[in-house]
């Protein structure tokens, strides 16, 4: 379980922490709430499925914003190492609730960005996450 996580493990960022399967996906858009982190629209949606992560997490980078594949695939590694590294802003505050959040980030910005902005984002994200949902 969580608690018992070494410090290596807790840097992790593992398969039953991603959002996968078309329907999980269908129904965290269809029925999730969403608002913005520049440069993350982030939707959410609180689930009760017992997981031993209480958090699942997708992210997308429409072709749209980044045509080419080179841009969107850095942007990924780029927001897979800030919430690695910043995740346990938000399963701290979730240990005493009940349930399963997933996540989807999606990129809104036209260009790319740096590492830092792309880490404030994603530290801004989990902060009003974490306000949203201890206000549900």
């Amino acid at each position: 379980m969580l608690l018992s996580m070494n410090e290596e493990e807790r840097f992790r960022l593992t398969k039953e922490e991603r959002v996968t399967g078309e329907r999980r996906i269908e129904t965290l858009f269809a029925q999730g709430d969403s608002f913005m982190a520049y440069p993350f629209r982030v939707v959410y949606l609180e689930t009760a499925h017992l997981q031993s992560m209480p958090l699942s997490v997708l992210i997308s980078i429409p072709k749209k914003r980044l045509k080419a594949a080179v841009d969107r695939n850095r942007m990924k590694r780029l927001f897979r190492e800030a919430y690695r590294l910043n995740k346990h802003l938000l399963i701290v505050a979730m240990l005493p609730l009940p349930g399963h959040i997933e996540v989807a980030f999606i990129y809104v910005k036209d260009e790319l960005s740096d590492f830092v902005t792309v880490e404030k984002g994603v530290r801004k994200a989990l902060r009003e996450l974490t306000l949203q949902i201890r206000k549900e």
